[in-house]
């Protein structure tokens, strides 16, 4: 691994972020359900994998961030690979603003696409930070929907075609869809699959919800083949990442009736949730809820409404940029860029001298 440089060179052939979140797959929900776990070995073989492909692909320039379990560093320290790696100190505090504070600092540096190692939450912090950013998101999480079980290898590749302009990015994304959320004080936020009101429920809990709290759900993706809250909507009313809709579905307790639906709530574990009613709504259309509640954000409970506070949600396609993995891969090979004579083939090899 050649030495990182204090200045932020952007002059090369463009530079690959590697995001990856230490905490991402290894909580508390695991002692809850059946959810696999992800080890820092785990994710250091990850982050390997994504700069051997985003080299092959033609990037001289990776950049990571330090954190408390050295994933990222570990990974890169002793790879033997023509390829400078860029070492981000953004002061790791160990909680979800490292990896806001990751995205900001890889956006000034210069990256020109993402791979981001984690879960449903991560992506969402890495969306509020930098959100026309192009991103290959990898799954290490838990209720994982929104990043994608691709090889960490073709991830960095399909990352390193489009950071280093080998393929225009907005020819193999889209910009993803949103659950936006405004409040009646003017404060905002987002959830990229779905955000929920649970009553009598806490801010900060992290056991699976029980279907009686659920309220309201409204989803970007209502996805059937899913697990957590998306397929209370994809199991009744699906809609696609391409889809061009949402889904709002509104929940009652046992006691007050709807229909019964049979829902994988969490890895491992199945719940009946009662359904009232479920339908799609338009992109930009509002939907109005009030407390009291909780409003979970991809599965986070993060902010509490007061009885009779109104808090308003939108589906709304404004980003990222998920880069298509198999879509990248194919227009590079139709247009032989695995056939160039250039860096790749420079003789110091794309493969870590214990390969």
């Amino acid at each position: 691994m050649a030495p990182a440089s204090n200045a932020k060179d952007v002059t090369l052939r463009g530079a690959v972020g590697i995001l990856a979140n230490p905490r991402a797959g290894g909580d508390v929900r695991r002692l809850a359900a059946r959810a696999s776990s992800s080890t820092l070995e785990s994710k250091r073989n990850q982050v390997t994998r994504a700069a051997v492909g985003a080299r092959a692909a033609g990037i001289e320039r990776v950049v990571i961030a330090r954190d408390p379990m050295r994933v990222a560093v570990g990974a890169l320290e002793n790879l033997a690979l023509d390829l400078e790696v860029e070492v981000l100190d953004i002061h790791a505090q160990h909680n979800a603003d490292d990896s806001h504070r990751t995205a900001q600092a890889m956006r000034e540096a210069g990256c020109g696409a993402l791979v981001v190692l984690g879960g449903d939450g991560t992506n969402r912090v890495v969306a509020r930070a930098w959100p026309e950013a192009f991103v290959v998101p990898v799954s290490t999480g838990t209720n994982n929907v929104f990043p994608r079980m691709v090889e960490a290898t073709l991830a960095g590749a399909a990352a390193g075609l489009v950071a280093s302009g080998r393929i225009d990015g907005f020819e193999v994304s889209r910009p993803a869809k949103q659950v936006r959320l405004r409040r009646a004080d003017g404060s905002e936020d987002i959830a990229l699959i779905d955000a929920g009101l649970f009553v009598d429920d806490i801010v900060g809990n992290l056991m699976p919800v029980e279907p009686a709290k659920i309220r309201w759900v409204v989803l970007a993706r209502a996805e059937p083949a899913a697990v957590g809250l998306s397929p209370i909507g994809g199991l009744l009313e699906p809609a696609g990442e391409d889809d061009d809709f949402g889904v709002v579905v509104r929940c009652t307790a046992h006691e007050n009736g709807g229909r019964p639906l049979l829902v994988p709530i969490s890895p491992g574990l199945y719940r009946t949730v009662h359904v009232a009613d479920a339908r799609r709504v338009a992109l930009g259309e509002p939907i109005a809820v009030r407390g009291p509640g909780v409003l979970a954000f991809d599965g986070d409970r993060e902010l509490a409404l007061a009885p009779g506070e109104e808090a308003v949600l939108r589906v709304e396609r404004v980003g990222p940029n998920v880069i298509g993995v198999e879509r990248a891969l194919s227009l590079a090979a139709g247009r032989g860029l695995y056939l160039d004579r250039g860096p790749l083939h420079d003789g110091h090899g794309i493969l870590p001298e214990c390969c």
